[in-house]
């Protein structure tokens, strides 16, 4: 079928649409941070605290291969829809949460409408736009998982100190109606259906694999020994159904993650990348609230302040990046030094203490967001740029999908680093090795108000194990980002074409991945 051409001013009102919903899915990555500590000081369970932002992470992951083959059957706009409905479902049940358990599981909800909101955004630009002019609206996207990166805390901050942490969940409500009705006036996409077959087994096999390696990931060295029976045989589970997994994809008539197109360098490469991003940044940044609240002894509210320059460097670079590959039609020096500037970031970041300015923290920070913002929507591009247009969805789907299970392990990495490395220094440094009476472990690491209500000796050793144990947490992001950096030296650079068709060294790849499979995602 021909593809049909897009006006600017056309582009730019589906694009305003499509903001709306991707920002409802990235601000509750980050809203969260700031109003955690409370949480858990409100419903308990410290040791679940990572799955709050786990569980989302994780349901986001898992359901946005579907949401290509999805839309095919029943459209763009109305699966879109669907997805903010289902969001918004979450995110009331979540603000209506009794305990930690009821949290977790009404995250997984909202994550569940969030994996739909950012993979079918990506793929409908993707759809209407040539890879040539498609930097610089995708760099609009990028702006806004920056400005949700620290609008989020900021947002969370505010409602802790001044409502109630419930509302970190409320606020999406209105957000989510008014995206409706724009969606529903300006998100006019021509649709074709095309029948699909959903690979059940696969996604069953791939929720069960992911789930029982991060519960071991998790849980190891916290609530159970590493060499224990529950740790070493939720290893296995997981290592055998990933391996199910492969190989019912190798025969599944449409695999939910297609394994041929990573026969492709370039898609290869570029999401591996994004693994490794999403490892760092999920992982990494969520922990910089915590320690402006706890080691700097700011408000929930100034710790989301705070992080305003995270927010600059990234919405900056993201907006530059993609106005010079639209320029230029080249894009691998920004993964390549974006990637070694986020490994700077958070080397930099592993070296504040109680002592360090807010000047040089906001510095490292605006650092950190350059290299973030230099990479994200970039990779993104490339994913798209390098295969046939008939596996756009399905590639934008499974680049997403690698970045969100990233986040999803370093959340639960980090998390585990931090239990255990402050479980030691607080060993280590409390006068005595003691707690005061009445105050409880999961009080001192759960609640910045009770830290601040401690005698000055105690309180004094409290913040410095925390302050240690943040600061391994950015440590252990540095080898990690370190190794995305190596991964871009191998990224192969396709020129950006300036039509859907694409060029002949994009078609001498797919040539290599063979056919496409007949779940192309069109509108046209």
């Amino acid at each position: 079928m021909p593809v049909r051409e897009y006006s600017h001013r056309q582009i730019m009102i589906i694009l305003g649409a499509l903001m709306l919903g991707m920002l409802l899915a990235a601000l509750d990555q980050t809203i969260v941070s700031t109003a955690l500590p409370t949480i858990v000081g409100d419903l308990g369970g410290l040791n679940h605290l990572s799955w709050v932002v786990t569980a989302y992470l994780l349901a986001s992951t898992v359901s946005t291969p579907l949401y290509g083959k999805i839309s095919d059957l029943y459209g763009r706009k109305h699966v879109f829809q669907f997805a903010i409905v289902v969001f918004l479902i979450g995110s009331m049940l979540s603000g209506l949460s009794q305990n930690m358990a009821e949290l977790i599981g009404f995250r997984f909800v909202q994550g569940l409408g969030a994996g739909g909101l950012m993979v079918l955004a990506m793929t409908i630009i993707g759809d209407i736009v040539p890879p040539r002019e498609r930097g610089r609206y995708q760099g609009y996207m990028g702006a806004v998982f920056g400005f949700a990166s620290v609008v989020g805390p900021l947002l969370g901050g505010f409602f802790v100190d001044n409502l109630s942490w419930r509302w970190v969940f409320y606020v999406n409500i209105p957000v989510g109606i008014v995206a409706l009705i724009v969606t529903s006036v300006v998100l006019d996409l021509p649709h074709s259906r095309i029948a699909h077959k959903i690979d059940y087994l696969g996604t069953l096999l791939l929720v069960g694999g992911v789930s029982s390696t991060l519960l071991a990931v998790t849980w190891g060295g916290t609530e159970y020994a590493w060499g224990s029976g529950v740790i070493l045989g939720l290893a296995a589970a997981g290592l055998a159904l990933l391996s199910a997994f492969v190989y019912v994809e190798h025969r599944a008539e449409e695999p939910v993650l297609p394994l041929r197109l990573f026969a492709n360098r370039s898609f290869s490469v570029a999401t591996g990348i994004m693994f490794i991003v999403g490892m760092a940044l999920f992982g990494g940044i969520i922990y910089l609230p915590l320690f402006l609240q706890v080691v700097g002894g700011k408000s929930a509210t100034n710790a989301g302040l705070l992080i305003l320059p995270l927010m600059i460097g990234v919405i900056a670079m993201s907006v530059i990046s993609g106005r010079v590959i639209s320029r230029t039609g080249r894009y691998k020096i920004f993964p390549v030094a974006g990637m070694l500037v986020t490994t700077v970031g958070f080397y930099l970041l592993s070296t504040m203490g109680a002592d360090t300015t807010q000047l040089t923290a906001s510095f490292y920070m605006v650092i950190l967001g350059a290299g973030v913002g230099s990479v994200m929507q970039v990779l993104i591009l490339a994913v798209q740029n390098a295969v046939d247009r008939s596996d756009m969805g399905t590639a934008t789907g499974t680049s997403s999908f690698l970045r969100s299970m990233g986040g999803s392990f370093g959340v639960a990495l980090f998390g585990a680093v931090l239990s255990n490395r402050l479980a030691h220094n607080l060993g280590e440094l409390l006068p005595g090795g003691a707690l005061p009476p009445g105050v409880s472990p999961d009080t001192l690491r759960g609640s910045p108000a009770a830290i601040l209500a401690l005698p000055d000796e105690v309180r004094t050793a409290v913040v410095e194990a925390f302050s240690r144990s943040i600061d391994t947490v950015f440590l252990v992001a540095v080898p990690i980002s370190l190794l995305g950096f190596v991964m871009t030296l191998f990224l192969r650079e396709v020129p950006l074409r300036a039509t859907h068709e694409p060029i002949e060294e994009a078609r001498e790849e797919a040539a290599v991945v063979g056919p496409p499979q007949p779940l192309a995602l069109r509108e046209d």
